[in-house]
């Protein structure tokens, strides 16, 4: 007779095995300001869940364009609600899945303390040689600092110091390595601990076009269960924590 020790034994090593075999690799396109969130809400679901989080990081225009010519990609979290909807009504993303994950934040910010002031002043009075901006054709964050500047009034003014940046990671770095003295970055990629280092000037949310961040299934994700498992995840409790530490707002 065996032992009832050493059938539970193998019974767990068996369950153990077959969650193995049911875990999946989800390739993942995700925007750019997300990037530090992403990291940690991945580390969390694949301990709880056994699936693992293959995750890219760029531009939300740039995963468009590799979405539609083939791009293995299962999820997208995009910095926009555009392109999710686009890729639903192309047929490249499945319909009834998009949905708002995060709410994105702008900020006008430089890693030199006192050089950005609270009211975004700097920028009409001009005092710097370089600004970062996301390309606006393919970064949402990009589009709002354009927007913002053409609302303020100084665009015509500033446009000449413009330092284009091929997504939000890059014109942070262009900002942090002082190559540009302050640019337009997402408040996520500034805030640690609760605080900004440098100076920077949180935008009003009235003056740029909101940007609600959208999570969608692609067709390559369709049917498979890490790629819904991960969307269900994003809404959960444990992942809307994380979003919130990182100064994002929260889609009610």
């Amino acid at each position: 007779m065996i032992p009832k020790t050493l059938v539970s034994s193998l019974f767990a090593g068996l369950m153990l095995v077959a969650t193995a075999v049911r875990a999946d690799e989800i390739p993942v396109a995700v925007a750019a300001n997300f990037t530090a969130p992403m990291k940690m809400i991945a580390a969390d679901f694949e301990a709880v869940t056994g699936h693992k989080v293959i995750a890219s990081f760029g531009s939300t225009g740039q995963f468009y364009a590799q979405i539609k010519n083939g791009a293995p990609f299962e999820v997208l979290l995009a910095a926009d609600d555009e392109t999710p909807a686009k890729l639903v009504k192309e047929g490249a993303g499945v319909s009834g899945t998009p949905f708002s994950y995060a709410i994105g934040k702008l900020v006008l910010w430089s890693a030199k303390p006192g050089l950005v002031d609270g009211s975004g002043e700097v920028l009409k009075k001009g005092a710097f040689e370089h600004i970062a901006v996301a390309n606006p054709k393919l970064a949402p964050y990009g589009a709002a600092g354009m927007e913002l500047m053409k609302t303020m009034g100084v665009l015509d003014a500033v446009a000449p110091k413009i330092v284009t940046a091929e997504n939000i990671t890059q014109a942070y770095q262009f900002v942090a390595s002082g190559s540009s003295e302050l640019g337009f970055v997402a408040l996520s990629q500034v805030l640690k601990d609760g605080k900004i280092e440098g100076s920077a000037w949180l935008v009003p949310a009235h003056l740029y076009t909101t940007i609600r961040q959208d999570a969608v299934l692609l067709e390559k994700g369709r049917g498979k269960a890490g790629a819904e498992a991960l969307l269900a995840f994003l809404k959960g409790e444990k992942a809307k924590a994380v979003i919130a530490s990182y100064g994002y707002g929260l889609s009610k």
